[in-house]
């Protein structure tokens, strides 16, 4: 059961390796198996059928060298001086190397030549290890007279036959290195065709995640990746019109929540302003005419139309910033963060405002002044922050506003409220960019929309 559980957990890790390899490893990894396979193979191949192939081609001359000896000792029985026959023979052998006579009494061996000298040099004692050559020789005695003279010995010289199978293993080696080489060239060329085409469709569809669908993905590769490119490119476009669709309907969204939002703050300031007046003047008259005794009731009267009226002037400041237009837009910041000062005086508030923005104007400028609104807002409502820095600059061409505090920070499920809800939809409805994060004890609020538009 341990054993069965060792070789599953080294299966899941090598199953965990392979998927971590790139596209050119899984390509070369399996041909270098395949060629150490291969000569793994062919060196059990010359094991198993070199010594025997050896004994067969040298089966006909050990018959041979065994028909010389019945026929020497046939002449030897038929000769008048069978010693002098011998001699004769003997020296007829000259120094042939396959065939012998060895004398009574002299060394026979019977060993093969195992060491070859050949064109390319000497045959590497491993490759020879390697074959396990047989004892091929043969000996076959030779009598005179019923007593034994000697030996017919058969004792082959095999370098020949080692040069030509170690050329012929040279020759699969190098045929084995070249095709293995021949297959990773065109692998890494058929690699290269298919990798640099996925990058490309790799590459565009994460800015395609990021909201850029301006660039179009290369259809180029194979005809499976250039319809993936094709299809990928449709889909960029696609998602540009409702792109452009979901920003003009915010856009008009916006502009008509600004559009309602200054409606009713004129119908505030035109309606509810004269009544609280009149309520105001009302009571001032009527104090003068009242007995001292009941002047408590009418300053009561007073103080309420009072905070009635400060209540109605901050409602009307969240409506509608009123003097965007006359002081423009770098002032009309500075008096809400001045405001935001007064409402919270334990607050420490810093501030970089560029005088920049007085040159902006129409649905850029309301935007901006609407985010910084917000923000402040948000962080005096629900921060239980001690300070915090508000940051407006136009930075090339866009305009960058940022909004940080050290407060309590977002709930942990992090799901917008309206406040920031309204904040992303109004820089969307600009083509612009929202972040919101926590970091390092503080909570940023990022924005960048574009000044062009």
């Amino acid at each position: 059961m341990g054993f069965e559980k060792e070789i599953l957990t080294a299966g899941v890790r090598i199953v965990r390796m392979w998927k971590k390899l790139s596209l050119r490893s899984r390509l070369f990894l399996p041909l270098g198996v395949m060629f150490v396979a291969a000569l793994v193979l062919g060196a059990i191949s010359l094991q198993i059928f070199a010594p025997d192939q050896l004994v067969y081609e040298n089966e006909q001359a050990t018959r041979s060298a065994k028909v010389v000896a019945d026929a020497l000792n046939s002449a030897l029985k038929a000769s008048a001086n069978p010693q002098q026959t011998l001699d004769a023979f003997a020296q007829s052998l000259g120094t042939s190397e396959a065939i012998q006579f060895r004398r009574a009494g002299a060394d026979v061996s019977l060993h093969s030549t195992v060491e070859a000298r050949t064109p390319l040099g000497g045959v590497p004692g491993w490759f020879v290890r390697l074959l396990g050559i047989p004892d091929i020789g043969a000996s076959f005695p030779v009598t005179i007279e019923g007593a034994r003279a000697g030996d017919i010995v058969f004792s082959p010289d095999l370098s020949a036959d080692l040069y030509e199978k170690w050329i012929g293993f040279l020759a699969i080696i190098s045929s084995a290195i070249a095709l293995t080489l021949l297959t990773g060239i065109i692998a890494y060329f058929t690699t290269r065709a298919i990798l640099a085409p996925l990058q490309n469709l790799g590459h565009g569809l994460t800015l395609m995640r990021k909201g850029n669908y301006e660039h179009l993905i290369p259809a180029t590769g194979p005809p499976e990746i250039r319809r993936s490119s094709e299809e990928a490119n449709e889909l960029a476009r696609t998602l540009k019109r409702l792109s452009q669709n979901n920003r003009s309907l915010l856009r008009r969204f916006v502009s008509l929540q600004d559009n309602e939002r200054r409606d009713m703050a004129r119908e505030l300031h035109d309606e509810l302003g004269p009544l609280l007046f009149g309520i105001r003047a009302n009571a001032v008259a009527l104090l003068e005419a009242i007995p001292s005794d009941k002047e408590p009731a009418v300053n009561g009267v007073l103080e309420a139309v009072e905070a009635l009226q400060q209540a109605n002037r901050r409602i009307l400041d969240r409506l509608r910033p009123l003097y965007i237009q006359e002081l423009g837009l770098e002032k009309s910041i500075q008096t809400l963060l001045d405001n935001a000062r007064s409402r919270a005086p334990y607050l420490k508030l810093t501030a970089q405002i560029d005088a920049r923005l007085n040159e902006i104007d129409g649905l850029l400028s309301q935007t901006v002044y609407r985010l910084i609104q917000e923000g402040v807002t948000n962080v005096l409502r629900h921060a239980n922050a001690h300070s915090l820095n508000v940051r407006a600059m136009i930075e090339d061409s866009q305009l960058a506003v940022e909004i940080s505090d050290d407060g309590i920070g977002p709930p942990a499920d992090g799901i917008f409220g309206r406040g920031l809800t309204g904040m992303h939809e109004r820089v969307s409805a600009l083509s612009g960019t929202f972040e919101f994060k926590r970091d390092v004890g503080r909570t940023y609020v990022h924005c960048r929309l574009p000044v062009e538009e």
